[in-house]
């Protein structure tokens, strides 16, 4: 059974940092890409960024690039979301998933971020 753990999140200010994380077991992670999903109050669901089983090739959104960096250890099963320089906008659950580019499914509960002063 595909199992993904998310945390690391919380309440952060405006221009702060925080680093996610998300456990995965269930599968052999070091064959999968994984993204990291996001859902802000009452929007949909947001893709943010995608990396592949290896580690090589990265990319995301627009909204994120720059000040989002994804990163994996294959040796632990976990993947990883550097949030630099956040902003209000950023506020939403965010939720790692397994799949190609762009999947949202299957993934985790996620974790919440809330970016305010």
């Amino acid at each position: 059974e595909v199992r993904l753990v998310e945390s690391g999140g919380g309440l952060v200010q405006p221009g702060g940092s925080l680093r996610l994380s998300c456990a995965a077991s269930g599968f052999t992670f070091s064959t999968y890409a994984m993204n990291w999903v996001r859902q802000a109050p009452g929007k949909g669901l947001e893709w943010v960024g995608y990396v592949t089983s290896g580690g090589g090739i990265k990319s995301y959104a627009d909204s994120v690039k720059g000040r989002f960096t994804i990163s994996r250890d294959n040796a632990k099963n976990t993947l990883y979301l550097q949030m630099n320089n956040l902003k209000p906008d950023d506020t939403a659950v965010y939720c790692c998933a397994m799949g190609p580019r762009g999947a949202v499914s299957p993934r985790g509960q996620g974790t919440q971020v809330t970016v305010s002063s």
